[in-house]
């Protein structure tokens, strides 16, 4: 089975809304590394030396690759990306090898035999 990494940059008040929505679209889990800084075009403003950027929690799903792009979409439709400046972005990378996976494996397995 193929797998793809797809990676979420969102708000922290996004990110409840993003996790489900993936996970409506068949992702079978998710690892949250909270409180990442990032910075856009425009760097932002600070108030004497303190920034006013609110934090930023990084999604990583590890999802089958026939699935990936239905849930990078999904994952972009929640978090309003393309309507909300500023508020996330979402790739995808492509995986060689996975290992500990064994208890996901056949829920995907099983999701990707309905399809078919």
């Amino acid at each position: 089975m193929r797998f793809k990494l797809i990676m979420a940059m969102v708000g922290v008040e996004r990110t409840d809304a993003v996790l489900h929505a993936a996970r409506g679209c068949g992702a079978t889990g998710c690892t949250v590394i909270t409180s990442g800084r990032g910075e856009g075009l425009k760097p932002e403003r600070t108030f004497l030396g303190l920034e006013l950027t609110g934090s930023r929690d990084v999604l990583l799903f590890v999802v089958a690759e026939t699935r990936a792009r239905e849930i990078l979409e999904t994952i972009a439709e929640a978090g309003r990306f393309d309507e909300d400046p500023g508020s996330g972005i979402a790739l995808q990378i492509a995986i060689e090898d996975a290992l500990g996976l064994k208890t996901q494996i056949p829920a995907l397995e099983h999701e990707i035999e309905e399809e078919l």
